[in-house]
């Protein structure tokens, strides 16, 4: 009796920490994307981005399912964006192109993560969140880092261009529905 009530309290524990394992793994996955752009290895640092936002996918519809949804967990969450989505695919694309550009390139990687830190604490603060308000910067990262994948076909002044927009895009007003 004593084991399984030893059991049962163990896995209820588990389970409510299911969704935020899923967001840890989320953040190792960027922190491991950020030291292999630092090292030089850029194309396994894209495949360790795309698979963060695959495991992203998941932390928040498991803790909804699960009915396990916490304030830490969003907290929790957005730490995890910001590395993933945001410090991840701009390291990429500096290290893949925007060096060239010196302090443009420079300023312009860190005004992107700027912009995207403000994003995802304008969202953690909205009273609705059953909208976005800008690109979330989920989807910025993953196409500044699909973007890495055509540098041999434009222009480097292309990614430089893309990085601005994207910046701007996600700390625009315009509202999209979530999905």
């Amino acid at each position: 009796m004593f084991l399984l009530n030893v059991l049962d309290q163990t896995l209820k524990k588990l389970r409510i920490q299911t969704a935020n394992l899923l967001t840890f793994i989320n953040l190792f996955l960027g922190g491991f994307a950020v030291i292999e752009s630092l090292k030089g290895n850029l194309d396994l640092s894209l495949l360790l981005i795309f698979i963060a936002a695959f495991v992203d996918r998941f932390d928040g519809m498991v803790a909804r399912k699960l009915h396990i949804e916490s304030e830490l967990g969003k907290q929790l969450d957005s730490m995890s964006d910001i590395i993933s989505f945001g410090v991840a695919p701009a390291l990429l694309i500096y290290q893949g192109i925007l060096f060239e550009f010196d302090f443009p390139g420079t300023f312009f990687t860190i005004f992107y993560i700027a912009c995207g830190a403000f994003r995802l604490a304008r969202f953690n603060i909205s009273e609705d969140q059953s909208y976005f308000t800008g690109l979330p910067i989920t989807a910025a990262g993953c196409l500044l880092t699909f973007s890495y994948l055509l540098l041999p076909f434009l222009l480097p002044e292309m990614f430089l261009f893309f990085i601005i927009i994207l910046s701007f895009f996600m700390v625009s007003p315009f509202k999209l529905k979530k999905i």
